[in-house]
């Protein structure tokens, strides 16, 4: 059993370090103050080849694995987990258009998409159907030449207002997972609209929103694959999603730390050293314990959805789980150790500690991970 990184794969996690250290982490506060994330970095991931990580090569897309993808995302999280966390949405997006949409659609959208030259959102929650992603009521009705004409609206959505493609579950048949496609909205859609960008705890550098559709039409090519099949495709693709998030997680949680141990190499308290006190040893020790044994864990799930392994979704839900918990965790932990100074922004910690605790609510809640878990323990 070999625990190293290719190589390869090295040199992935080493560009996306540099790229978020020097692209990334000195604008991060000022995005977060301007509430959106500038066009030109995310046209500079692109050329990097980060629109498109898992996208075949004919449509320019890297062709990565799922493992390659999470030392990329564990890499540019330490620089900001919000911009990590967009990345990765889109990203999500792309793998399901590359894998499920027709070839006239891969041919008009995906090399864009793959440059970062537009942008797509995931759009599955809904205001009153949030874990019960099964009972969405959007609806799409198949109208002959005049396509799909839509009526509803998506929650929470990270780009919401802001892409350029959104990737829309929606009702095309009966109630329940049967029922449910996927079509591709633009953005120059008619009827289409969006909701006032949302305030949040964190993530505050994602533009966030609802998304409307009022009589909106698309065209009936747009559907991706085939009919009532949508929500196996979100489901496949959350798999992924929710590898990235916790990866996420597992990199901001990782530069908490990192900034709490400098700082106990430098502040003084009754005489001595922070890093002295036996106490806090233990804490840090464990601290890194917990991030060592959820980076394993994520590296072993991300292994088995590249291996298509039948069990590949139990791991990536308790991956989702486990890491996020620990990630929040230790995040929290080291804005403690670092007291008043902490909670201040200067330090960065406090909007470590904020961004994270959202990764324990999406893609799937941890208690809805939880339930993937157990049904799948009791499953015949």
């Amino acid at each position: 059993m070999d625990f190293a990184c290719s190589n390869e794969q090295q040199s992935f996690y080493d560009m996306a370090l540099q790229f978020g250290a020097e692209r990334i982490a000195p604008f991060a506060s000022d995005w977060e103050e301007a509430g959106t994330i500038p066009r030109d970095l995310l046209k500079a991931a692109g050329e990097l080849g980060l629109g498109g990580i898992y996208a075949c090569e004919e449509f320019g897309g890297s062709a990565l694995g799922r493992l390659d993808a999470t030392l990329i995302f564990e890499a540019l999280s330490k620089a900001c987990p919000s911009v990590a966390a967009f990345i990765s949405i889109h990203n999500m997006c792309v793998s399901m258009i590359d894998k499920y949409a027709s070839r006239d659609i891969k041919e008009r959208l995906l090399p864009d998409l793959c440059r970062f030259e537009k942008v797509a959102s995931y759009c599955l929650t809904e205001p009153g159907s949030g874990s019960d992603a099964a009972a969405l009521r959007t609806r799409a009705v198949h109208r002959g030449t005049e396509g799909y004409v839509l009526n509803g609206s998506k929650a929470f959505i990270s780009g919401g207002n802001f892409s350029d493609i959104y990737l829309v579950m929606c009702r095309t048949g009966e109630d329940g997972p049967k029922g449910i496609s996927t079509i591709v909205v633009e953005s120059s859609c008619s009827g289409l609209s969006f909701g006032a960008f949302e305030k949040k705890m964190g993530w505050k550098a994602q533009p966030t929103a609802e998304v409307r559709f009022d009589d909106c039409v698309v065209p009936a090519g747009n559907l991706v694959g085939v009919e009532g099949q949508g929500f196996r495709y979100a489901m496949a693709g959350l798999d992924g999603g929710r590898l990235n998030i916790a990866a996420c997680a597992l990199g901001g949680a990782q530069s908490a730390l990192d900034r709490a141990v400098r700082y106990m190499q430098e502040r003084r308290a009754f005489g001595s050293l922070l890093k002295d006190f036996q106490a806090l040893q233990f804490r840090v020790a464990d601290m890194e314990t917990e991030l060592q044994a959820a980076r394993i864990f994520l590296y072993q799930a991300a292994w088995k959805l590249d291996q298509n392994a039948p069990d590949a979704s139990k791991h990536c839900a308790m991956a989702k789980r486990f890491v996020t918990d620990a990630a929040f965790d230790v995040a929290n932990q080291a804005l403690q150790l670092l007291g008043g100074y902490g909670y201040l922004a200067d330090y960065g910690i406090e909007k470590i500690v904020r961004d994270l605790r959202v990764h324990q609510i999406l893609e799937g809640t941890n208690e809805i991970m939880r339930l993937i878990v157990a049904r799948s323990m009791f499953a015949p």
